[in-house]
């Protein structure tokens, strides 16, 4: 089913009306294939639909997350971004906590894993997700520097002591 045709039939069965705006905010969600606030998603219908406020988009964008086109998600640094979930695979998430850069995974072992761990306690599994924190190799590298330079330890830019 077309992501158009799962959001209006959603519409309809929570009884709303069908809106242009909608419709346009959809088709540009779906021509960004990343992880995106609302700030952005507003900044780029903008530029398309001047006449799109933001309040619409934002009450838009829960429509979508509501009804499966999209999941909502927070990498703990305050910001709530979403993705793209309908027809879209499962994977997980590495999150670098120096410099806020994220990167999706697939794998098949940890997904095996965590199927003998519902099935061992009986659990009835209905999502989950996975999101891993530490530093990426980028910042890593940086960190190691400044650490054999100075001789002391250095932490990230958010807080946290870099290990």
């Amino acid at each position: 089913m077309k992501e158009t045709a799962v959001l209006e039939r959603f519409i309809e069965g929570k009884g709303l009306r069908h809106s242009k705006p909608r419709e346009q905010i959809l088709s540009v969600f779906l021509s960004i294939e990343q992880h995106i606030t609302i700030d952005e998603l507003w900044a780029a219908v903008r530029k398309k639909h001047p006449g799109i406020g933001y309040a619409t988009v934002y009450r838009t964008l829960k429509l979508f997350a509501e009804c499966g086109l999209c999941s909502e998600i927070n990498f703990e640094d305050g910001t709530t971004r979403y993705e793209h979930s309908y027809g879209h695979s499962h994977h997980d998430h590495l999150i670098c906590t120096s410099c806020g850069k994220f990167f999706e995974v697939v794998d098949s072992e940890i997904e095996k894993l965590q199927e003998r761990l519902v099935k061992r306690y009986g659990f009835q599994l209905q999502y989950h997700r996975m999101n891993l924190y530490g530093t990426c190799r980028n910042c890593r590298v940086g960190i190691d520097r400044r650490a054999a330079r100075t001789g002391v330890p250095v932490h990230s830019g958010k807080g946290r002591a870099a290990s």
